[in-house]
């Protein structure tokens, strides 16, 4: 039998179904095109953040929970501790400097500017009291007028060491240092013309007089003015409250007593002993600040009522009675050639109406002296001056008499010491109480400053290492707190 060849099949017409049993292809829907995705770039990178501000986050973050509360609160603590010690041993190391240039430098350089005007108002007597004297000059008055230029020649050397460069003070010194020499000339001019009895010799002491009342002396009382305020002002630097070092204590004691506080709200436990070892180390350096500077403030302001203004009102007397002397004497140089006139019209002799004038400044002073002066041993010696002022004062009457009288030998020994009772002896009486005040006033300075100065003693220091333990304490203390979260 003849096969017929196989003919391949061909594939349906478009919309005829496949005939049964034959094989069917799946159906693949067209796929749709795609656009093509562009490429990005990665975002720009924003500011960098500062340490400060990530610091700040992770000091909230930590805030949240109760370990990274206490390890600020143990931090802020002792902070706060540290600081307050520190403060304090600060300010109480300022003062405790201030007080000691109180003691040791401001009054003695204010001592030493009164002695250099005492010194050179007392020569300008000597030398006024050699003149006088002439040839019958005894070697203890020359002696006098030397040790006085001498002592105001020291003084000078010793201020101007201690003066700053540049300075008022120093500027003062460097014109006295100057004017002096010149001064001492003039005086051994005068007396070499005086001895050979030229009346020239008068001339060359009034010039020197008025060298030493018009120049050298107002700058000796300059000097004093200034040394006395930097002596006011290392008061009020010593005397002056810490009240940054009180506030920073303060302000650590709330705090160390508000942390315990919390830790017994939270704990039920009354003691911390590392809070309580901090709270007592800081009460004590708050109560020691306290008591000492009270107690310094008083010594301190004791020293000055009753030691530096007491010495400041002898000075001021003993300067009076050194210049009346002065006057007195030349006076009965000049005799009668100087004249003033007052506001009056009066005409007076200018020698004899400054006597006047300095003797009344001395009254004065001495009755001030006597009512600053707090026990016996202060005020005797005021009152001897006193008294030996109102002898001086009689026979210096007696003097001007003989002067006016004309009775120019009589006067001139009642004032220079030929005569049984003279002046000088007066003057010389009320220039040794003077002294023994002026000693006695400066031994009760010393005493009350020193005093004051040495309830400083140790406060810099111990507020400094009571103020490391307070810290200690407290970071220890919350450091037992932290140990029960691990």
């Amino acid at each position: 039998m003849t096969q017929m060849p196989k003919s391949s099949a061909a594939p349906p017409p478009a919309g005829h179904a496949p005939a049964s049993g034959a094989p069917t292809m799946p159906s693949v829907p067209p796929q749709p095109v795609r656009p093509a995705t562009p490429t990005l770039s990665p975002p720009a990178a924003g500011p960098r953040r500062t340490a400060f501000a990530e610091g700040f986050d992770q000091l909230r973050a930590a805030a949240t929970t109760e370990p990274g509360r206490l390890r600020i609160i143990g931090a802020l603590l002792a902070l706060f501790v540290v600081a307050f010690g520190a403060v304090a041993a600060w300010q109480m190391t300022e003062r405790a400097a201030a007080a000691d240039d109180v003691l040791n430098r401001s009054q003695p350089l204010t001592s030493d500017a009164a002695d250099i005007y005492r010194s050179l108002a007392d020569a300008n007597t000597a030398a006024a009291s050699g003149y006088l004297a002439g040839l019958q000059e005894k070697p203890a008055m020359r002696e006098g007028y030397e040790r006085d230029i001498r002592t105001a020649a020291s003084k000078l050397v010793t201020a101007a060491a201690n003066s700053e460069p540049g300075s008022t003070s120093a500027h003062t010194i460097a014109e006295l240092s100057e004017l002096l020499p010149e001064y001492k000339g003039l005086v051994e001019t005068a007396r070499a013309n005086n001895r050979q009895g030229y009346p020239v010799g008068g001339a060359y002491l009034r010039a020197a007089n008025e060298m030493m009342q018009q120049k050298m002396l107002p700058a000796a009382q300059k000097l004093h003015e200034t040394e006395n305020q930097r002596l006011r002002d290392d008061y009020a630097d010593a005397k002056s409250f810490p009240w940054a070092a009180a506030g920073l204590g303060i302000l650590a004691l709330a705090a160390l007593a508000w942390a315990q506080r919390r830790n017994y709200q939270r704990t039920n436990r009354v003691l911390n002993h590392g809070l309580v070892t901090a709270t007592a180390a800081s009460t004590v350096v708050l109560l020691w600040l306290a008591v000492g500077h009270t107690v310094a403030r008083a010594g301190l302001t004791d020293s000055y009522d009753h030691g530096v203004r007491s010495l400041n009102v002898l000075h001021e007397a003993r300067i009076a009675s050194l210049t009346a002397r002065s006057d007195e004497n030349l006076n009965l140089v000049r005799r009668g050639a100087d004249t003033k006139t007052l506001d009056d019209g009066t005409v007076v002799d200018a020698y004899e109406w400054g006597y006047d004038q300095e003797i009344e400044q001395l009254g004065k002073a001495l009755v001030r002296a006597e009512g600053l002066a707090d026990d016996t041993a202060g005020k005797k010696p005021v009152q001897d001056a006193g008294g030996f002022m109102k002898v001086w004062k009689d026979r210096h009457g007696i003097a001007r008499d003989d002067s006016n009288s004309g009775n120019y030998q009589a006067a001139r020994d009642r004032v220079i010491g030929a005569a049984k009772e003279p002046t000088s002896v007066c003057f010389d009486n009320v220039d040794e109480a003077l002294a023994k005040a002026l000693k006695h006033e400066q031994i009760e300075f010393r005493q009350a400053a020193g005093d004051g100065r040495d309830s400083l003693t140790g406060l810099p220091t111990g507020a400094a290492v009571l103020a490391v333990l307070g810290a200690a304490g407290a970071v220890l203390g919350i450091g037992r707190r932290l140990s029960e979260y691990r």
